[in-house]
C-alpha cells in the first residue's frame, strides 16, 4: 500500500467516496467520513464562497465531535474538488478557504496546474488529481500532484473509456504512488479488485446516490435503485466532457438518449458548475445493478466492509 500518512489507522475501508455536484453535501460527507471512508464534496457543490465557508466550518466541528466522543475510533480525513477548468472563476477563491480551513485532502479535476497544486500542499492538503489516461497521469505527477485518481470506463458523470486493467496497470509501470480507481464499483469484492490490480482506494460515487443523507431527489435515488448498467449512456452531449448519465433522465427532459448529437467542447463551461445538466440531466456509473435500496451512508458502508470481508476470506487473504 501507498497510502498517504494521513490516511493510516483512519480508514476502516480503502474507499473515498467519491464528489459528486450538488448530490454530496455536509450531511453526506460527514457521514461518509464517520463511518470510516474518505468523504468529498465539490466546492461548487455550494453555490458561493460563503456558503463553502460555512459548510467547511459544519464538517470540522462535526467531525471533532466525533473524534472527541470516539477517541478509539476517530473519523476518516475529508476532501473537497476544485474544479480547475478555465471557466471556474472560483478557484482561487475557494482555494483560500480550503486553506483557511486546513482541508486534509484535495482532489483537481479537470486542468494540472503546478501553482493550485503548490498552494494546497503549501497548507498540508495531499492532492490527489482525476485522471483518464496515462498521458493525463504523467503530467499530474510531473506538474506536482501527489496522487491519482484513475477514472476509467463505467465511472459516473465524467468518465474515461479505458478498462480499468488497462488503465491502471499503465500507470503502475511509472508511478508507485498514492492510486484511487474510478469506475462502476460497487461492492466489497470490487473494492478489493481494485486493489489486486495495482490501486490503493477504490473511488465511489454512485451507491451514495441512493442514500438518506444524499442531496438528491427521491426519483434519482429510485433510478439508481431501479437501474442497471443498461440504463447508463456515455456521451459528451451535455458539458462538452465525455460522462456517463441515466437514460431515464434524458428522456424525461424530453430527449432521446439515442438520437444525441456530439457535444462541443467551445461551450464547456463551469461558471456555476453546470448546475442545469446536473439538476436536470442525472449522471450515473455502471455498476449500479449491485444496489437495491435507498439507505443510510452508514449502512452502505457497513455493507461494503461486509462484502469487502467477504471476498478476502473466499481468496483465503488475512482478515483486517
Amino acid at each position: 500500500m501507498t497510502l498517504p500518512r494521513f490516511l493510516h489507522d483512519r480508514l476502516r475501508l480503502p474507499v473515498i467516496g467519491s464528489p459528486m455536484f450538488i448530490v454530496s453535501n455536509p450531511r453526506l460527507v460527514i457521514a461518509q467520513c464517520t463511518a470510516g471512508i474518505v468523504g468529498s464534496f465539490p466546492s461548487l457543490s455550494a453555490r458561493t464562497p460563503e456558503l463553502l465557508d460555512e459548510w467547511l466550518d459544519e464538517i470540522g466541528a462535526a467531525l471533532a465531535a466525533h473524534d472527541a466522543a470516539h477517541p478509539d475510533r476517530p473519523a476518516a480525513p475529508f476532501a473537497v474538488n476544485l474544479i480547475v477548468h478555465r471557466t471556474n472563476a472560483r478557484l482561487e477563491t475557494d482555494l483560500a478557504l480550503c486553506e483557511k480551513h486546513r482541508v486534509p485532502m484535495i482532489i483537481t479535476s479537470l486542468g494540472a496546474r503546478p501553482d493550485v497544486y503548490a498552494g494546497a500542499q503549501g497548507f498540508g492538503a495531499t492532492v490527489f488529481h482525476d485522471v483518464i489516461h496515462d498521458g493525463f497521469a504523467r503530467k499530474a505527477i510531473d506538474k506536482g500532484a501527489d496522487g491519482l485518481i484513475a477514472v476509467a470506463a463505467g465511472a459516473g458523470g465524467h468518465a474515461g473509456a479505458l478498462s480499468p486493467f488497462a488503465l491502471v496497470a499503465e500507470i503502475r509501470r511509472w508511478f508507485d504512488g498514492p492510486l484511487a480507481l474510478s469506475g462502476a464499483i460497487a461492492t466489497g469484492a470490487g473494492i478489493l479488485a481494485a486493489q489486486a490490480m495495482g490501486a490503493d482506494l477504490a473511488y465511489i460515487g454512485s451507491p451514495f446516490i441512493a442514500t438518506e443523507e444524499a442531496n438528491a431527489p427521491d426519483g434519482y435515488k429510485r433510478m439508481i435503485v431501479d437501474g442497471t448498467a443498461d440504463d447508463i449512456i456515455y456521451t459528451d452531449y451535455f458539458s462538452g466532457v465525455r460522462g456517463n448519465y441515466l437514460k431515464p433522465s434524458i428522456r424525461a427532459a424530453g430527449l432521446d438518449p439515442d438520437a444525441l448529437a456530439p457535444g462541443d467542447p467551445a461551450r464547456t463551461s463551469f461558471a456555476s458548475g453546470g448546475a442545469k445538466v446536473w439538476r436536470d440531466i442525472w449522471g450515473s456509473g455502471q455498476g449500479i445493478g449491485a444496489i437495491d435500496a435507498v439507505v443510510p451512508a452508514a449502512e452502505r458502508i457497513a455493507d461494503l466492509v461486509r462484502g469487502y470481508t467477504e471476498a478476502r476470506a473466499r481468496m483465503s487473504l488475512p482478515p483486517l
